[in-house]
């Protein structure tokens, strides 16, 4: 698609309203600091009955090194400190579209795991890939290395596979949802459909008790 408009990730996207018939949001939304704003800029961005795509990191993401880091901190500090970002479930991702004003909206998602030779291997990919801790409320001096040997520990103890390497999840979620417009499908009146479900399924129907 050479005539694509590439856009930079930040607060404010340089986005014409009512231009595009297709916006892509790849990998950006769990970055933002205003998710909600994001989608509606997007959402202005679009011409009636134009499509977003979204693609983000959802809430199971990195679940196993959030829970060995957490049990680490506390055992060996009695406390702890934000490491990983909060990533939205998909449920809650999903209801940003309607806020945003998006029709027929859709939400997927879709488990991977990624296996790594150890704890240290995992962390130094995540920083790789500019994974790093960007939290405002994340501690502003150097974290003890006892905390990562125990960290490695764990996680080696754990989510260990049968090759002997560890195991990490990154759930990506899918949104997709459409700039209202006249010609798009809408939903009926409930009670004025004319086929009974049971039916179409075609399974007796059940009175629900009192």
């Amino acid at each position: 698609m050479p005539s694509a408009e590439i856009c930079a990730d930040g607060d404010v996207l340089p986005l014409q309203k009512g231009q595009h018939d297709l916006v892509i949001h790849a990998m950006g939304l769990h970055w933002a600091n205003d998710p909600v704003g994001q989608i509606i800029q997007c959402r202005r961005a679009l011409k009636p009955d134009g499509m977003l795509i979204m693609a983000t990191l959802g809430g199971q993401t990195l679940q196993e090194l959030r829970a060995c880091l957490g049990q680490a901190e506390a055992a060996i500090t009695g406390g702890m400190s934000p490491r990983v970002a909060p990533m939205g479930e998909i449920r809650d991702l999903g209801a940003l579209l309607q806020r945003a004003g998006l029709a027929l909206p859709v939400a997927d998602s879709l488990n991977l795991t990624a296996e790594y030779r150890d704890a240290w291997h995992l962390m130094h990919d995540l920083r790789a890939l500019g994974e790093n801790n960007a939290l405002a409320a994340r501690q502003r001096h150097p974290t003890k290395r006892q905390i990562f040997e125990e960290t490695a520990r764990l996680y080696s103890d754990h989510y260990a596979t049968a090759e002997g390497r560890i195991s990490a999840t990154f759930e990506l979620v899918f949104l997709t949802g459409w700039a209202p417009d006249d010609s798009q499908q809408k939903p009926l009146r409930p009670g004025s459909a004319k086929h009974r479900l049971a039916d179409a399924l075609a399974v007796p129907e059940t009175p629900l008790r009192d």
